[in-house]
């Protein structure tokens, strides 16, 4: 089993920076990617960016020069740098690590206000 728990969330106005991070914790040898997505009210859940373990890393594409998505090699933890926040990124944040399995965070609050 891992289990993954998010930190990092807040409030920050439009162009402002945060910086979200997961800790994993268990079988994390087994862990094959990790991945933040997001999911705002009304709206399903969707991907935001995922790293591998050979460290390939994908984007949504709204976030794209935008967001960074970086990990400690042991998997220990996953981070997430958000640059030029804008309203629209306003969401509940979740990490996700696929390990042969799946496991997902309580999730974290980012609000972008404008």
């Amino acid at each position: 089993q891992v289990h993954v728990v998010e930190s990092g969330g807040g409030l920050v106005q439009a162009g402002g920076s945060l910086k979200l991070s997961c800790a994993a914790s268990g079988s994390t040898f087994r862990i094959n990617a990790m991945g933040w997505f997001r999911q705002a009210p009304g709206k399903q859940r969707e991907l935001v960016a995922i790293i591998t373990s050979a460290g390939r890393t994908n984007y949504a594409d709204s976030v794209k020069g935008r967001f960074t998505i970086s990990r400690d090699i042991a998997w220990n933890a996953v981070n997430l740098q958000m640059n030029s926040l804008k309203p629209e990124d306003t969401a509940v944040y979740y990490c996700n690590a696929q390990w042969g399995g799946s496991s997902w965070g309580q999730g974290t609050q980012v609000t972008v206000s404008s």
